[in-house]
C-alpha cells in the first residue's frame, strides 16, 4: 500500500439550530435571536482516522451541547463575540484540540409594529437575509474573525448602465445606458487578528455597529450610485466600509447579477414595450452574472486573492 498521512482533517457539529430570548424584567420587552451554528475542531487527532482509535474524539454530541450550554451562559450578541467564546472553550479545555472553526449564522427577526408601536415580545420573519459570522480560534495564531451579510436581495429600476465592455465575435449582448439592477448581496469584511478572548472582548461594542454600518451602505451605495457596472459599485462599497470602520483589513463582495430582459410585444397590436417604452420584464433565474471583489486596506501587493 503507498505511503500516505492525514494532511489535514476537521470535524464537528453542523446546522446546530439555536433560539435565544433575552427578558428584560423591568420592561417586559423581549429580544430574541435565532442561529445556526457549526462548530469543527482540528488539533492531533489523526489516530482516529488512520487507526481507528477514538481516544481523541470529542464526540460531535458533546460539541452540539457545549453549544446550547454557551449560549445559555454567554451573551449571543454580538455573534462575534460568542463564536470567539465558543471556540476558545475547546481549545482551553481539549489539550489535543488547537484550532476550532466557528461559523455563526443569525437570521432576521423584525420587531412587530402594532398600532403604529413596538411591541414588546412579537416578531416576524423579515426576508431571507442573515447575518455572519465566521472565527477561527487558535492556540498558535490567535483568533481571526469575519463577519458579513448573505441573502440581501435588492433591486432598483434604474440608474444602472452597462457599455464599452469588449465586443468581439462572440458577444450578442446590446449596450446599456439604462437597465434594472438586482443582486444578493454576499458582504464580508475582515477584522485585524486578535489576541485572544479579552481582546475580542474589548472591542465587542464595534461589531453591532459595524454590521450596521456596512448595512447602510450596502443599501445606499447601491441605491443612489450611477452604476457604470457591478463591479465599480461593488469596488466603492468595499472602499466606504473600510473608511467606516478602521478595524477591517479586507472587504469582499459576491454579488450576481439577476437579469431582466425586455419583452417584445410589438407582435400584439403594436404595443411598445422596449427602451424607454419598457415596463413589463421577464424575470431570469440562469444562467447569471457573478462578479467578486477583495477590497484590502493599504496599497496594492502581489498578495494571493482570497476569492
Amino acid at each position: 500500500m503507498a505511503s500516505a498521512h492525514v494532511s489535514a482533517a476537521r470535524y464537528g457539529k453542523d446546522n446546530v439550530r439555536v433560539l435565544k430570548t433575552d427578558r428584560d424584567v423591568a420592561t417586559g420587552i423581549h429580544t430574541v435571536t435565532e442561529m445556526t451554528v457549526s462548530c469543527l475542531l482540528e488539533g492531533d487527532i489523526d489516530i482516529s482516522y488512520t487507526k481507528g482509535d477514538n481516544s481523541v474524539v470529542v464526540a460531535t454530541d458533546s460539541i452540539k451541547n457545549t453549544i446550547f450550554i454557551t449560549a445559555k451562559l454567554n451573551p449571543v450578541n454580538p455573534p462575534e463575540l460568542f463564536a470567539a467564546i465558543l471556540g476558545s472553550h475547546f481549545i482551553e479545555k481539549y489539550s489535543h484540540i488547537h484550532v476550532a472553526n466557528v461559523k455563526v449564522v443569525t437570521h432576521r427577526w423584525t420587531r412587530m409594529e402594532i398600532r403604529g408601536k413596538p411591541h414588546p415580545h412579537s416578531f416576524m420573519r423579515d426576508g431571507e437575509e442573515t447575518r455572519n459570522v465566521e472565527a477561527r480560534i487558535s492556540r498558535k495564531d490567535g483568533i481571526a474573525i469575519s463577519s458579513g451579510i448573505e441573502g440581501l436581495t435588492v433591486l432598483k429600476s434604474t440608474g444602472s448602465a452597462f457599455h464599452g465592455f469588449v465586443r468581439d465575435e462572440f458577444t450578442t449582448l446590446g449596450e446599456t445606458w439604462d437597465r434594472i439592477l438586482s443582486t444578493d448581496v454576499d458582504a464580508t469584511w475582515t477584522w485585524k487578528t486578535f489576541a485572544d478572548v479579552k481582546a475580542v472582548r474589548e472591542l465587542s461594542s464595534k461589531f453591532n455597529p459595524a454590521w450596521e454600518e456596512a448595512r447602510n451602505i450596502t443599501l445606499t451605495r447601491f441605491a443612489e450610485d450611477e452604476s457604470a457596472s457591478v463591479q465599480n459599485t461593488m469596488y466603492k462599497m468595499c472602499e466606504q466600509i473600510l473608511a467606516a470602520v478602521p478595524e477591517t483589513e479586507l472587504v469582499t463582495y459576491s454579488l450576481p447579477n439577476k437579469h431582466f430582459f425586455e419583452l417584445d410585444l410589438s407582435w400584439h397590436k403594436g404595443i411598445k414595450n422596449t427602451g424607454k417604452d419598457a415596463e413589463v420584464y421577464v424575470p431570469q433565474s440562469n444562467p447569471n452574472g457573478l462578479i467578486k471583489c477583495e477590497v484590502a486596506r493599504g496599497p496594492a501587493t502581489n498578495r494571493e486573492s482570497h476569492l
